[in-house]
């Protein structure tokens, strides 16, 4: 039995979900970013108490498939951007439909209606979200940022990084109020 699970961004999230799993005595065969896996179906009762376990973390339970689509575009993306830094001189249209195996059209007709945005501008987002992590850090020059991130040039990051945040990259470092957006609220 599979069951996708909204929010699930990361590897800390997946530990969470997955330790609500074994409160419950469920015993999961995997756990990835927005699925959890189960050798057995589970009950109603049990199904709820999850639920609310879950929503009670930010989490929640989704059941149509539409919704699974997108969140498994979502979980995808996040991935990409943020754990796969090697992958993402791939192009996102065919890495998603190869993923997927369906159609890149129509995923991103599907994305666009239930999101009300592109998967492009939300792939976006998801850069500059990582470009701000990059610079809080200040580990990295922006050159190194713009080549890890697939940007042709450091011009292209930070015309980008303006467009989205109304901030320089430079001027974003140097600010005290580092207003970053929580993955899961992109």
């Amino acid at each position: 039995m599979k069951l996708y699970i909204k929010n699930m961004v990361c590897s800390r999230c997946k530990m969470v979900v997955k330790s609500e799993f074994e409160k419950l005595g469920l015993q999961t065969t995997a756990v990835e970013l927005g699925e959890v896996e189960l050798n057995e179906e589970i009950s109603d009762s049990q199904k709820e108490i999850l639920l609310e376990n879950l929503q009670a973390l930010g989490f929640d339970l989704i059941d149509d498939k539409k919704t699974k689509t997108v969140e498994r575009i979502k979980n995808l993306i996040v991935d990409l951007v943020h754990h796969k830094n090697n992958d993402l001189k791939i192009n996102l249209s065919e890495y998603l439909a190869e993923n997927l195996n369906q159609d890149y059209n129509s995923l991103s007709n599907l994305f666009s209606e239930i999101e009300n945005t592109t998967i492009e501008k939300y792939f976006i987002s998801q850069k500059i979200e990582k470009v701000k992590e990059l610079l809080i850090y200040n580990e990295l020059s922006l050159s190194e940022i713009a080549d890890i991130l697939n940007y042709s040039n450091v011009a292209h990051l930070s015309n980008q990084f303006k467009k989205i945040t109304g901030f320089t990259p430079t001027s974003f470092k140097q600010s005290k109020d580092k207003m970053r957006i929580q993955i899961e609220n992109i």
